[in-house]
């Protein structure tokens, strides 16, 4: 990496890197190598598209500066990066896990690898006392999300990578709702930083895509294996336009991060809102951990309104610029009802316990006026629970 630009600020680095094999055209942004192989013994080094495209390189490049980290792997989507990490451990191995973690990954452990001999062991732990269970279980692999999806939980990854450090014991952290803008897990001692980059890093929700960044040789090797053994690489069109979104990520997560929390603070005091959770609100139970994790509370809430499922689905369908749908992290608003949609694969008595109820519902807020926002909101609640009361 270039001296000068690694001791730039992140906007000044999401900017300029990432550039490269313009060759002699000038070109300001590289192009898109929409190539399957490459001619045997290239100065580049390069020669099927599944072990390596100069699209993954450069995109790797730059999501590695963001990250703070050495190294950065690219894949085909967050989930394939979460493939591309349980797959390089054993059967019989364990994993410690958060006990709330997003869906996919619960149904990869439960459904996939447990097949093989995987073990997960599930905690919460926000609960500094559950940290014990590193030292007296020994896991391969302590799993993390933080904010956790939905609860948006916040952990304290630099209290638990010092427990696991003693216990010798990796520590990956799915970064995705914070973003490396935001929060860079590897700071707090983590080993791996797993972000899905179909969400804030890309931003605009047309590609998928996903990234694993890491100081530790030793893993950075096993990603390699992974995407290129397991072909969980993305296209080269997709590391193009993950690239070119990742230019604007300070700019699209302080607005992200503003938005949210006034419309999260606004939410509060509305009448058919049970409760209101959003990691820079004072009534979050973290919030001082956030303050001091985070840069920014980023662009998620959750909400749990006063009603059944089937009225929490009626009031996301009565929005105007709220989108029903999956996903997150684009520069437009979506709303999702995780127990039917993102978690549904959990099975009920799990989401119950942990806190996933019928009437729980995620905005990922996107960067539109706030006041055309909170407008929407208000007239679809107002909607909601006069249609509750007839």
């Amino acid at each position: 990496m270039n001296v000068k630009k690694s001791r730039s600020g992140f906007g000044t680095r999401a900017v300029h890197e990432g550039r490269g094999f313009a060759g002699t055209t000038g070109a300001v942004m590289p192009p898109v190598f929409l190539t399957s192989t490459f001619r045997r013994g290239n100065p580049d080094g390069f020669d099927y598209t599944r072990s390596g495209n100069p699209n993954f390189r450069l995109l790797e490049q730059s999501a590695a500066s963001l990250e703070g980290a050495r190294f950065a792997t690219c894949f085909a989507s967050g989930v394939s990066a979460i493939t591309a990490v349980v797959s390089s451990l054993k059967s019989g191995d364990l994993v410690l896990a958060e006990e709330n973690i997003y869906g996919c990954t619960y149904r990869l452990f439960d459904k996939v690898f447990a097949k093989f001999g995987l073990r997960v062991h599930y905690s919460d732990l926000s609960r500094s006392e559950n940290w014990e269970l590193i030292r007296r279980l020994r896991p391969t692999l302590v799993w993390l999300e933080s904010p956790t999806n939905p609860l948006l939980k916040i952990l304290d990854i630099a209290g638990i990578s010092a427990a696991a450090a003693k216990a010798r014991v990796p520590v990956l952290v799915d970064n995705t709702f914070a973003s490396p803008y935001l929060q860079r897990p590897l700071e707090f001692g983590a080993t791996l930083s797993l972000e899905s980059t179909t969400k804030y890093i890309n931003g605009h929700s047309d590609c998928l895509g996903g990234i694993v960044a890491t100081n530790d040789q030793e893993w950075q090797q096993r990603m390699i294996f992974s995407q290129k053994a397991l072909g969980l690489q993305p296209s080269p069109f997709d590391a193009w336009l993950t690239t070119r979104g990742q230019r604007t990520l300070a700019l699209r997560m302080e607005r992200h991060s503003a938005n949210a929390l006034e419309l999260a603070r606004w939410l509060e005091a509305r009448k058919g809102v049970r409760n209101v959770r959003y990691p820079f609100l004072t009534s979050h139970p973290q919030y001082r951990l956030a303050r001091r994790q985070m840069k920014a509370g980023s662009g998620i809430i959750l909400a749990e309104l006063d009603c059944s499922a089937k009225a929490a689905l009626a009031f996301c369908r009565r929005l105007q610029f709220f989108t029903l749908a999956e996903s997150l992290g684009g520069v437009e608003s979506l709303i999702c009802h995780p127990p039917s949609m993102t978690h549904a694969s959990v099975p009920p008595e799990v989401r119950r316990r942990v806190g996933i109820g019928d009437g729980l519902l995620r905005f990922s807020v996107g960067i539109e006026d706030i006041e055309d926002l909170r407008q929407d909101v208000d007239a679809a609640l107002k909607s909601t629970l006069r249609g509750a009361r007839d």
